[in-house]
């Protein structure tokens, strides 16, 4: 079994509850997590998506951080494209002096979903391009060696210890290898691609302020149920999603499972949903920990990061609470509190 065990939440929206409802229910996810024992709650960007509340993930990663007490806490990612570094410093130092020895960096190289968000942001597609000259830069903002301007300082985040980690689509994987950074990768239905990346980044692995050892999170959805059938159902609302979006060009909030099974689907429609059903980490605690042990051999990944989504909110948290169990997971052990549930000191190491 993976040692450390984490979630990203996407803030996803439900049929017939508002955006706001959502960016609440990620708050109180967070909390669960923390009395299960996650080792850290991550929260994503989004821009002009109907499906997805999250588009300010600073911002939420604060209100998260706020509303609990040793959980380390972060983005999954901040997409750098969209940003100009020296902000992204200075609001990741305001994180990190607001809640010391908690904050995780979580970078991306994705621009907007489509081309009229690209153009409302100011950005395009070649922006991704500029992912690794923009980390370098960012990085410099936080340990005072940027060359942007000799008198221009990242204030509050210049020597803060804020933990830098890159998502690794593309061609991240060599540029978090490269930059001596720790890397996230998913998703775990393309496993044999997935250990491939993990290879080349541990060889590509140059040391580095940031990290002297390579650090691989692998991510992927991950249900636990009583039964088979009902960790499936747990996949079903985002595999309707993701079919959705595919055939009409935008994600929709998520539907109750009972909905989407009695549905008349199209032929593509239905190739398209029966594919996103595939591959997914899900199954009795049994099946899914056997499962797990499989990718940590495959992998030797350091970390496993959650994404799962869905429309019934009590059983994600069954599932979650599935997942600490079997995986032995322990509130006492979370960052910043002791077993009496008094705040102890936290101590701030990159990973």
């Amino acid at each position: 079994m993976i040692r450390k065990i984490s979630i990203l939440d996407r803030s996803r929206t439900r049929e017939g509850h508002s955006a706001p409802q959502a960016l609440r229910d990620t708050v109180e996810l967070a909390r669960a997590a923390e009395e299960l024992g996650y080792h850290r709650f991550w929260v994503s960007e989004h821009h002009s998506v109907p499906g997805v509340a999250g588009s300010a993930p600073t911002v939420l990663a604060a209100a998260v951080a706020a509303s609990t007490r040793g959980i380390r806490v972060g983005t999954g990612g901040v997409m750098l494209p969209n940003h100009q570094p020296l902000v992204v410093a200075e609001q990741f130092g305001v994180l990190e002096s607001l809640f010391p020895g908690r904050i995780d960096m979580g970078l991306g190289r994705s621009v907007g979903f489509t081309d009229g968000i690209r153009r409302a942001l100011g950005r395009d597609t070649r922006d991704a391009d500029l992912f690794e000259e923009q980390l370098t830069e960012l990085l410099g903002w936080l340990d005072g060696t940027q060359h942007v301007h000799p008198q221009v300082h990242a204030r509050p985040a210049e020597g803060l210890p804020i933990a830098p980690y890159v998502l690794a689509t593309g061609e991240g994987a060599g540029i978090a290898a490269r930059a001596g950074l720790p890397m996230v990768v998913g998703d775990l239905r393309g496993r044999a691609k997935v250990a491939e990346v993990v290879e080349r980044y541990r060889e590509e692995f140059r040391a580095s302020p940031w990290g002297e050892e390579p650090y691989v999170m692998v991510s992927g959805t991950v249900a636990v149920a009583g039964t088979e059938e009902a960790a499936r159902r747990i996949l079903v609302p985002e595999a309707w999603s993701l079919a959705y979006s595919r055939t009409r060009g935008s994600f929709p909030p998520l539907r109750p499972a009972e909905e989407i099974e009695a549905m008349e689907m199209t032929p593509k429609e239905r190739e398209l949903y029966e594919g996103a059903l595939v591959g997914h980490i899900h199954g009795t605690p049994e099946r899914v920990a056997a499962e797990l042990a499989e990718v940590a051999r495959a992998t030797e990944a350091d970390e496993l990061l959650v994404t799962t989504s869905t429309y019934d909110r009590a059983a994600l948290l069954d599932s979650f609470t599935g997942l600490a169990k079997l995986a032995g997971l322990r509130a006492d052990a979370a960052p910043g509190v002791d077993r009496g549930g008094r705040e102890r000191a936290v101590p701030a190491p990159p990973h």
